[in-house]
């Protein structure tokens, strides 16, 4: 498990862009935040990239930069990165199963007779310090009930005009 205000793990990855992501080479004025998403098969994913991209803009005037990190192969991440409208949202892939649980993520197992692929992370959201610290995470084990993406913005807003502190420490 993640703890607040401690180091997360390492994340350099393809692009579908034809770079790598690599989250210790983030230079954000805030935050970075990563949205974990299940791949190419799952509709909800696609809505909240897609709403992502029509915030994007927001997320950067807010000193954010984001990344969007799935354990899809880059052919089914490259399906993502050409049917989907995720504008500039950067589309991280090929992450491996064991980085996926150091990040604290649920995995489960493909359905028979769906486009599941056999193995793949449930969704996660990070706020991670520009020292590379968590400041926030949701985890979820099903695709449904995300953060709203508004009240993050709102949350970003509030955490930087506040000076206000991380919590859950104590945990």
């Amino acid at each position: 498990m993640l703890m607040p205000n401690q180091p997360v793990p390492a994340l350099d990855l393809p692009l579908t862009i034809g770079a790598r992501y690599d989250l210790e080479k983030q230079n954000p004025k805030h935050f970075t935040m990563l949205v974990f998403y299940r791949g190419k098969h799952c509709p909800i994913c696609r809505s909240y990239l897609e709403d992502l991209a029509g915030m994007l803009d927001d997320f950067t005037a807010a000193g954010v930069n984001v990344a969007a990190v799935s354990m899809d192969n880059e052919e089914r991440a490259m399906v993502a990165h050409n049917e989907w409208n995720t504008g500039d949202v950067p589309l991280v892939y090929d992450l491996p199963e064991d980085q996926a649980r150091a990040w604290g993520l649920f995995i489960s197992e493909g359905r028979e007779d769906s486009e599941e692929p056999g193995v793949f992370s449930e969704p996660g959201l990070f706020l991670i310090t520009p020292e590379g610290t968590l400041y926030y995470t949701s985890v979820q084990n099903a695709p449904f009930a995300r953060p709203a993406l508004s009240e993050m913005l709102e949350g970003i807003a509030f955490i930087t005009d506040k000076d206000y502190p991380v919590r859950g420490t104590l945990t």
